[in-house]
């Protein structure tokens, strides 16, 4: 059993006493109401205490890409990583890439996935592939060579083998004319996320009714909320059942663009706003200059740029943008 005095919760304002028992929460008290001798207790003095974190985006860690794995070993070094930084579960984001670098890595993630659980590691819920199927106008760091038009054949061609290792697809809903696509990933239990996209709010009405349920990285690499043309944001803010991610590091969206997303999805449990943290291979590394697929990215306050300026994600852990 632990005790945890001075302690902070996401939903209540105050300070709290937390009894802990074979890391199930077993009661909660105000501090008020705590004995001022308790023994055995460990002080928070004020720090935040709230479930581990899970990152639906991020790229890679401790210098190692997940579109460059070779081997379960490197995942399982990530995954422990991730879990002394209170990551519980991520997906490993596979960005826009040759097809057969994208098969490798699935590959290893299927393998390392089918050995189970493993104690004291993030749990690896499945490949987020972002990309190659998204606009061209839109693919922001993405290198143009691999991008490919959105079609069922293509898609399927892609994952081939490896469908039940992947668990979110973004994908750019005004790139298909066919409109198979979305229900086809949906009967394979893969969550489809908007994004690097120029959908309209009608396009994206469209493919939420199919099922896509989520937007990748919010205002990046899509139009702007317009009051006259809302846009996929727009769609998706004003949608039941759509979530979407937002990187919190103050570069990829003002801070007061954020707020006013957590206003606006404030006491709405059916649909709002996630954290993710777009972290690149260089997460858990100091600022520098980095290889980056066949180019270099430099890292300059936990934000990643390639050399023309163009923004291609963070080093900054998860819960360093956690905004209360």
């Amino acid at each position: 059993m632990s005790i945890l005095l001075n302690g902070r919760l996401p939903h209540l304002s105050g300070l709290y006493c937390l009894e802990v028992i074979h890391n199930q929460l077993r009661s909660l008290l105000p501090m008020a109401k705590v004995a001022a001798n308790a023994v055995q207790a460990i002080d928070l003095e004020g720090d935040w205490v709230s479930l581990g974190g899970v990152d639906l985006q991020i790229n890679g860690a401790l210098g190692l890409a997940f579109l460059g794995l070779s081997h379960p070993s490197e995942l399982q070094k990530v995954a422990s990583f991730l879990w002394d930084q209170g990551i519980d579960a991520f997906t490993p984001t596979l960005v826009t890439a040759h097809p057969e670098k994208i098969q490798r890595s699935l590959d290893v993630i299927q393998t390392y996935r089918a050995a189970g659980h493993r104690p004291h590691q993030a749990t690896v819920l499945g490949a987020h592939l972002e990309g190659p199927f998204i606009n061209p106008a839109k693919r922001g760091a993405h290198p143009q060579a691999y991008l490919q038009p959105l079609s069922l054949e293509r898609l399927q061609a892609l994952l081939g083998p490896y469908v039940e290792a992947v668990t979110i697809v973004t994908l750019a809903p005004e790139m298909e004319t066919a409109d198979a696509v979305i229900p086809w990933l949906r009967s394979h239990k893969i969550t489809v996320s908007l994004g690097h996209s120029l959908a309209t709010a009608a396009v994206a009405k469209k493919a939420f009714v199919q099922g896509a349920s989520m937007v990748t990285h919010a205002f990046n690499a899509m139009p702007t909320l317009h009051h006259r043309e809302p846009g996929l944001l727009g769609a998706a803010l004003t949608h039941a059942d759509v979530f979407a991610g937002m990187i919190a590091d103050g570069q990829h969206v003002c801070p007061t663009m954020l707020d006013l997303l957590l206003r606006i999805n404030r006491g709405h449990s059916d649909s709002g706003m996630f954290l993710v943290s777009d972290a690149l291979a260089p997460l858990g590394l100091p600022d520098g200059v980095y290889p980056w697929d066949c180019r270099e990215i430099e890292v300059t306050d936990g934000t990643a740029r390639l050399p023309d300026g163009t923004l291609c994600g963070t080093t900054r852990p998860l819960l360093d943008g956690v905004i209360l």
